[in-house]
């Protein structure tokens, strides 16, 4: 898959379609109860990239707990797809797709969030579900979420990202930079970011954390015409 049908892909199941799952939604005010640094939010939400919510009418922001994902301009590279160019790689935006997928999951319903609230009042890290559906779960279960190497470790959520990996899933069927090392590596994180700057970070890569690098390595050197 080309680069220009992926990017078409990814606008159009970003793009609001009126139906209540916009960027910011008018209308279903959240509402939130606080005690011993825990709040519950809930309510109408924007999607921010694949693991992280804002509750306008609140101005609370909310990171989805024990997952990642990649950054919203991070690239990664199918290496199953037919290159643009001979001799390069096909690019995926993971991080625009993270966020669709995100998008998709909540559809028009409105979210509630058991937030820990401890660190920054308008700001934490939460257990958040849509329509009874456990967003972060889902995001591994698709393939476009890891569980953090932070706090708790649900098992769970390990065998969820395990079967995504088996599947080959979203980005585990590509080569991906994880994202700590991305966001330590990163040097242009705007909307324009090119692929190319990720390839080259690939390349000087201290961890690989997809299948698809696995595979590279058990290919010959050499391969017969």
């Amino acid at each position: 898959m080309t680069r220009d049908i992926i990017l078409a892909m990814a606008i159009s199941i970003t793009l609001p379609d009126g139906s209540g799952a916009a960027d910011f939604l008018a209308g279903g005010l959240p509402v939130s109860t606080q005690s011993s640094g825990r709040m519950m939010v809930t309510g109408r939400v924007a999607v921010v990239d694949g693991r992280t919510l804002w509750f306008p009418a609140e101005r609370t922001l909310v990171r989805l707990a024990n997952i990642d994902s990649c950054e919203l301009v991070q690239w990664s590279f199918d290496p199953r797809a037919t290159p643009a160019r001979a001799g390069s790689l096909a690019p995926v935006p993971c991080g625009a797709l993270a966020k669709a997928w995100l998008k998709r999951t909540i559809g028009n319903r409105a979210v509630r969030c058991d937030v820990d609230a401890k660190n920054e009042p308008l700001e934490g890290l939460g257990v958040c579900k849509a329509g009874g559906r456990d967003l972060a779960l889902e995001m591994l279960r698709v393939g476009w979420a890891k569980v953090s190497t932070i706090g708790r470790r649900s098992e769970r959520y390990i065998q969820a990202q395990r079967f995504a990996m088996t599947a080959r899933y979203g980005m585990w069927s590509t080569y991906v930079l994880e994202m700590q090392e991305w966001r330590q590596k990163a040097t242009d994180k705007t909307l324009g970011r090119r692929p190319q700057a990720d390839i080259n970070l690939l390349q000087d890569r201290n961890s690989e954390i997809s299948p698809a690098f696995l595979d590279a390595r058990r290919q010959p050197n050499r391969r017969d015409r």
